[in-house]
């Protein structure tokens, strides 16, 4: 598995579709109300900060996984600690997202199957392409990207020529003033996607030409957080604010309302692939990297061997965490938000950045 290598297409294509998840299809942002728009790209922003802490830590110890310069940099006891955290961190925000496409299956297209079928038939499949190695799953979202953005780019045509987008919605600007928003974006918008992207620092190390690394990441962050700018805007012009604050799905109720001649219709059959896809790779990626963690961990030759049995406590997971989606959502506000992102995503790495540079002004000093 060290060996594996991916290109930047490839990189790109993952870190694109890992930051698009759940967040394309679910009401993000929708607590800044009709700026939810606004509160995205400030979100953006604030990922970009993290980025280059990120990046900074992947730079001092560019051949080794974050589980790795973890242990370098606070020891090997606290460091081991603190990687296996971040491990069961990876493995819980897989199971969120494997929940979140079976709950929205079962509600709209499967709603004769059971949930536990839905959840262990995609996780199935993600163990098989994450045993196939690195490079099957970089290979792969390389090919799936293409068609991801051809649905995007499909659906987001229908709702135009359907005359449901209503521009008047998105008005007035700022109605609320700076509060919602600022309280919107911190810490959940930075947080989720765009500071989750620090899995990402497992598998930087298989990237095949590693001077590339900040220009494919800022690229991704910067593609990804407009995306998702925009369809928020779009699904609050099509829906208004108070629809779309009451949908659980407000993409998939959005493409739901186009009705072209009475023939072109039902298309929230896009949302469903759209969302099949990006969960899929998120997951994926997630999951792959928990596998890279407790490989490098517990120092074992081959992580193959822990895929089906960390596969099964995916699905174990996903079918506990809550009893419906509503109480799901509500588990992952405050809590997910405080109690883990906070704490792993800014606070530990930004503990980890000073560490860091004090230790290398020391060295400076005393060469």
């Amino acid at each position: 598995m060290k060996k594996e290598k991916i290109s930047v297409i490839q990189l790109f294509a993952l870190m694109f579709i890992f930051d698009m998840g759940s967040s394309v299809v679910v009401s993000y942002g929708i607590n800044a109300g009709k700026a939810a728009w606004l509160a995205i790209l400030l979100g953006m922003c604030g990922g970009i900060i993290l980025f280059f802490i990120y990046y900074f830590l992947y730079r001092q110890y560019p051949t080794i996984r974050f589980t790795g310069y973890a242990r370098k940099i606070f020891g090997k006891y606290v460091g081991w600690i603190i990687g296996l955290l971040y491990c069961l961190y990876f493995l819980y925000i897989a199971a969120r997202n494997v929940r979140d496409l079976g709950d929205l299956l079962v509600s709209s297209t499967l709603t004769e199957t059971p949930l536990f079928a839905v959840i262990t038939s995609l996780v199935l499949v993600i163990c098989y392409v994450i045993y196939l190695g690195t490079e099957a799953l970089g290979r792969t979202a390389e090919v799936f990207i293409v068609i991801l953005l051809l649905l995007g780019i499909t659906g987001n045509f229908f709702v135009f020529v359907s005359g449901e987008v209503h521009i008047h919605n998105l008005r007035p600007f700022l109605e609320n003033g700076w509060g919602p928003i600022l309280n919107t974006v911190f810490p959940t918008l930075i947080a989720y996607p765009f500071g989750q992207m620090l899995v990402f620092t497992m598998l930087l190390p298989a990237l095949n030409r590693p001077t590339l690394t900040k220009k494919v990441w800022l690229s991704a962050l910067i593609c990804s957080g407009l995306t998702l700018a925009w369809t928020s805007s779009l699904n609050i012009a099509v829906l208004s604010i108070d629809t779309a604050e009451r949908s659980t799905f407000p993409t998939l109720t959005t493409v739901g309302k186009v009705n072209l001649f009475d023939f072109i219709e039902r298309l929230d059959a896009i949302v469903v692939f759209i969302l099949l896809i990006t969960i899929f790779f998120k997951a994926s990626i997630l999951l792959h990297c928990t596998i890279l963690g407790i490989t490098d961990l517990f120092k074992l030759e081959n992580g193959k061997r822990v895929v089906f049995l960390l596969g099964g406590i995916l699905i174990f997971l996903s079918m506990v965490m809550a009893s419906n989606y509503s109480e799901q959502r509500e588990e992952g506000g405050y809590v997910l938000d405080y109690y883990l992102n906070f704490p792993l995503l800014i606070v530990i790495p930004l503990c980890m950045l000073i560490i860091s540079i004090i230790r290398n002004h020391i060295k400076k000093k005393m060469s």
